[in-house]
């Protein structure tokens, strides 16, 4: 029994040697194009790196780029809370939808499902609203809106390429929502964009100014770290909640 025990003990660890573990993660952290398939850089541990840190993606130390975006969030979502930051009939905004899929989608709501069960957290998300929109089917789509006041809410689009075409119908719906109810120029102060195409999202009517980056090195099922997921959460729960519990949570 013991021997037994011994060989199921240690056979993980030599399946792990022999698949080269150790050399495929150090690959990944010099920013080698591990991911093979879009011939592309495999960094969400740079999401979490701390501001000095040094990794590098083609020749470039992406850190820099990472704290930009978080410090950006880190001050759009504290005026969004404090109620500096209105919507076009002055009210504060106190409902965030968020509008993604895939990745895009199921990272933050885990999250958001794991901050429900934290008395702190909930504390500070008292008197908002944090949900997410994915499916296109419109019953989907009457649910997220049931109860909330189009003066009173923030949408976020999440599209790296603002093309995807689940998340831009659902998109289009919310903002002729906004724009029914408050005009067409309430939506630069209702909705908001995690993209890094900037020409569409100004095209869709979102101020460039409040979309918030992520990078092709990013793939989706680890995005939560970025501003697909920090971004909706920060605006729930305040940055340094979020900051506080990113390394148990992500």
């Amino acid at each position: 029994m013991a021997s037994t025990t011994l060989i199921c003990d240690t056979q993980p660890w030599k399946d792990l040697k022999a698949a080269s573990l150790k050399q495929q993660i150090d690959r990944m952290y010099s920013g080698e194009h591990i991911n093979s398939t879009e011939n592309r850089s495999v960094l969400h541990v740079a999401l979490r790196a701390p501001r000095d840190a040094v990794i590098n993606s083609d020749g470039k130390n992406v850190v820099p780029d990472v704290w930009n975006v978080l410090d950006k969030i880190r001050d759009f979502s504290k005026k969004v809370r404090s109620g500096s930051w209105v919507g076009a009939t002055g009210k504060p905004l106190k409902d965030v939808i968020a509008i993604g899929i895939g990745g895009s989608f199921l990272g933050p709501l885990f999250v958001h499902t794991a901050l429900q069960t934290d008395p702190e957290a909930v504390e500070f998300a008292k008197g908002r609203q944090l949900r997410f929109l994915a499916n296109v089917d419109p019953i989907d789509v009457a649910r997220n809106i049931a109860g909330l006041n189009p003066e009173t809410t923030l949408v976020v689009v999440v599209s790296k390429t603002f093309t995807t075409a689940e998340t831009m119908l659902n998109a289009r719906t919310l903002r002729e929502w906004i724009s029914s109810a408050l005009g067409p120029s309430a939506v630069a102060k209702h909705m908001v964009a995690v993209s890094t195409n900037l020409t569409l999202v100004e095209k869709f009517g979102i101020d460039p100014n409040n979309a918030f980056a992520f990078w092709d090195w990013v793939g989706g099922r680890y995005s939560v770290c970025s501003a697909v997921g920090v971004l909706p959460l920060s605006l729930q729960y305040g940055f340094s909640m979020v900051e506080k519990y990113g390394n148990l949570l992500f």
